[in-house]
């Protein structure tokens, strides 16, 4: 009787196991949601034309408009280095003059009898034409010359600088549009896993074996993700008016970037370093602006050195006077007086006292060469720090990066696991709803994390000039 009673026990005991288990549809592929890459296009995102990396440079480089306004600076130091503005050459200069006048004259005599002739009218015309050429300045010429050399070089390497730090925020802001695409797309995956678990959800409620409270759970974090996404969609936009600024184009042109973050794994430090030493146009355009503060230094010594020049000309006068005696007689008549050719000479300048104004011009002039040279090594060390600490984020970041390269497919395995869990009743909702937000978590973490150290070496890249190939910063 005993095993009779056992047995049916065995037997029956299944049956309110079963009955706990809900009678839910078969696996269909569509209800597994299916990771796709982060650089793929976001399906809630318009379609919009390609732009890839190097189109964006292209653009850049060519309608920027802080590359646009340092060449129009290179131009203008182009056009100062001339012998002329050095003062190399002779100055010629033209004059004419032309003067009418009317005049009450008086003439007395020694024989007495004043005369007094009013309104007299006289005319006088003097054109002529003058040169000067200093040949001797104590050298100043020469150096001034050489200044103005110095000056060109110093804006193009400025020009080269803004190019490269251009090319540099371009690139950025290019990835960073990439970035906020991917977070999209983690967030798209995230809302079919939340759409999933809706419909298994109310599947269950439909048998009777959920409550409702369940379905609305799922749908409240569904929206919340849905309200994510649109916050997320308002980044992406804000990141390709950001670049289009950066290409000189209009903020509302749409684009769906090409290229995904591809981080390189072969940056060597050493080489990094000599190149910044080598190639950095912020420490080349420093040695040459203490160049121009030695020239300047020795123009200010120029000026206690005597200034030989030479002259030379041709003049051309006529005076009209109308009332004038005429030749061996008291009579009055008009007269005129021409008068005309070359004129030549040596001028010559010898400084002797000015008011200590000389030395203390060169006392300054010595100041701030010693300021240009701690302004080198200011900025060497500031380009120095930079580098290290570039260096060291893009170290960390590539550790990084192979660890979550790693955690994300464990997350997303993770995440298919308790979704097929949770269909089969074996898992609760806020098991899988934590399974979700850390697959999202995770996909966001690696996004961050690539792009950081993308950006790590983008700014190696420019330190070390290695951004701009040459000629490229030409006007």
């Amino acid at each position: 009787m005993r095993r009779s009673f056992l047995a049916a026990f065995l037997l029956a005991a299944p049956l309110p196991l079963l009955a706990q288990q809900p009678v839910l549809p078969s696996r269909q592929p569509t209800t597994q949601p299916q990771s796709k890459p982060q650089t793929e296009k976001p399906e809630t995102v318009a379609p919009a034309p390609f732009l890839t990396l190097a189109d964006a440079i292209r653009m850049g480089v060519e309608n920027n408009y802080d590359i646009r306004l340092s060449r129009q600076d290179v131009r203008i130091a182009e056009n100062n280095v001339t012998r002329g503005n050095a003062g190399q050459l002779p100055v010629v200069n033209g004059n004419f003059t032309r003067t009418f006048n009317r005049n009450n004259q008086r003439q007395e005599f020694s024989q007495g009898d004043p005369r007094i002739t009013p309104n007299v009218s006289t005319k006088q015309f003097n054109a002529n034409i003058a040169a000067t050429w200093t040949i001797f300045d104590g050298l100043g010429m020469f150096i001034a010359y050489d200044r103005l050399q110095a000056l060109e070089q110093s804006q193009r390497l400025l020009t080269r600088a803004t190019v490269e730090e251009t090319v540099a925020s371009i690139t950025d802001a290019y990835f960073v549009v990439v970035r906020e695409s991917g977070k999209i797309n983690s967030i798209e995956e995230a809302l079919k896993i939340g759409q999933a678990r809706i419909d298994l959800t109310q599947a269950r409620v439909d048998v009777g074996v959920s409550a409702r409270v369940e379905v609305l759970t799922a749908r409240v974090d569904y929206n919340a993700d849905r309200s994510v996404l649109i916050q997320q969609q308002e980044a992406l936009r804000t990141a390709k008016i950001n670049l289009n600024n950066l290409l000189g184009r209009n903020p509302n042109l749409d684009f769906q970037p090409q290229d995904s973050i591809v981080v390189a794994q072969d940056l060597n430090r050493d080489a990094v370093l000599q190149a910044i030493r080598q190639n950095n146009p912020r420490l080349q355009q420093a040695k040459t602006n203490t160049e121009v503060a030695t020239y300047d230094r020795r123009l200010a010594r120029a000026n206690r050195f005597p200034q030989i020049g030479l002259t030379s000309g041709y003049s051309r006068i006529s005076n009209f006077n109308g009332a004038t005696f005429l030749p061996g007689t008291r009579e009055l008549g008009t007269a005129t007086t021409f008068t005309n050719g070359f004129n030549y000479g040596v001028v010559a300048s010898i400084p002797i006292y000015d008011g200590a104004n000389r030395t203390r011009a060169e006392q300054n002039a010595r100041i701030v060469e010693e300021q240009s040279r701690l302004q080198l090594d200011q900025t060497q060390l500031q380009l120095d720090a930079e580098a290290e600490q570039a260096w060291a984020q893009y170290q960390n970041r590539l550790e990084l990066l192979e660890l979550e390269e790693a955690n994300i497919l464990l997350a997303r395995e993770n995440v298919a696991i308790a979704l097929e869990r949770y269909r089969l009743g074996l898992l609760t909702p806020i098991a899988l709803r934590e399974a979700q937000r850390t697959q999202l978590d995770a996909e966001v973490r690696l996004l961050d994390i690539r792009y950081q150290a993308k950006q790590a070496e983008i700014v190696l890249r420019r330190l070390s000039s290695g951004l701009v190939q040459e000629g490229t910063a030409q006007p």
